[in-house]
């Protein structure tokens, strides 16, 4: 039995987030997500947002020689926009949600 990962939770000022939400909403909107990984580097709100958008991304160009198998292919494109649409909403309400295995990927890429 192995012991599990105690949860990392987020916790960023609220000026931060306020100043930076919109910007780091475009994290999820595609190769946008290099918007405020090099313009708002003395964010973290952004940057922790941006680090995620890129690992959707990544996700997003690997799927693409997938998605267009009927059924798999199309599940699969629905369940990666819909994780992305949803850390889009979190991200304009304020709130840092961590796209599931999305931080594993960032810690092995050493990002």
């Amino acid at each position: 039995m192995t012991p599990e990962t105690p949860k990392v939770h987020h916790v960023f000022e609220k000026t931060d987030i306020e100043k930076n939400r919109l910007v780091a909403a475009l994290s999820y909107l595609g190769l946008l997500f290099l918007i405020p990984l090099l313009l708002k580097t003395d964010s973290p709100f952004a940057q922790f947002h941006a680090r995620q958008g890129l690992v959707l991304a990544i996700v997003f160009f690997i799927g693409s020689f997938f998605f267009w198998i009927p059924l798999f292919g199309w599940a699969a494109f629905i369940m990666v926009a819909l994780v992305d649409i949803y850390a889009l909403i979190k991200t304009l309400s304020g709130e840092a949600w961590e796209v599931p295995g999305a931080q594993t990927v960032l810690q092995k890429l050493n990002l």
